[in-house]
């Protein structure tokens, strides 16, 4: 995986703003990994697509996270603190790893979901036709679906990370559920709204390109950012 420049990283922002989350997700990757062929990136589970997207995260902005969130209970609003790093240390399936789970004497071949999964599914249903691979879901009772997801899950933790939150004023605790996606793309485009204002008083200021604009380093704008506002 390599960094994404200033000017690749606008690009996919803009190509992105009426795209899906999973879409721009996956634009995300293809421009950070080019060597990887699109389809694989498709194919990779959901817990291994977002270990990359945090660590292409990581690569931009750092490890540090921070995240306001309001308690459920109070209303209350909270400031959290978080590492990205510790997020991702649950090991992550292969692309297409199979579980097996057991139900009325058969052995059902059930395949970890993919990013290509959720985007052929629009219900549940859908998603898990295309994951169980020797049993048609519509013979099976609801309990053993319930089965199938809680497998899916414990087999690919990093495909819903949910951090355990206490609220500072009323001792409430819930837990919430951590979304790379959203997440990395709402970074973005604060990002977005920060350099295009930079662009916008550099180059009303000394009529710089906005490409040359963005190949400074976030110092050598700063320092021209300070001369222009006295």
């Amino acid at each position: 995986m390599r960094g994404l420049p200033n000017t690749e990283l606008l690009e996919i922002w803009e190509r992105g703003r009426d795209k899906p989350p999973l879409v721009r997700a996956l634009s995300l990757l293809s421009t950070a990994c080019p060597d990887a062929v699109p389809q694989s990136l498709r194919a990779l589970s959901i817990g291994r697509r977002d270990a990359l997207l945090m660590e292409l995260r990581e690569a931009l902005f750092g490890e540090d996270a921070e995240a306001l969130l309001s308690c459920p209970r109070c209303g209350h609003q909270l400031e959290l603190n978080f590492s990205t790093a510790d997020l991702r240390l649950d090991a992550a399936p292969d692309p297409g790893q199979e579980i097996t789970i057991e139900s009325c004497g058969e052995a059902l071949r059930v395949r970890v979901p993919s990013s290509e999964d959720v985007l052929a599914a629009d219900t549940r249903e859908q998603l898990l036709r295309r994951c169980v691979q020797n049993a048609e879901i519509d013979r099976l009772p609801e309990e053993v679906l319930d089965a199938i997801e809680e497998k899916m899950a414990e087999t690919d933790p990093l495909a819903e990370i949910r951090m355990q939150i206490s609220c500072s004023d009323c001792s409430h605790e819930w837990w919430e559920v951590f979304d790379i996606v959203s997440f990395l793309w709402a970074e973005i485009e604060a990002w977005v709204g920060r350099i295009l204002n930079q662009i916008h008083i550099l180059a009303s200021a000394y009529g710089w390109r906005e490409q040359d604009i963005l190949a400074l380093s976030p110092m050598r704008r700063q320092l021209y950012l300070g001369m222009v506002k006295g």
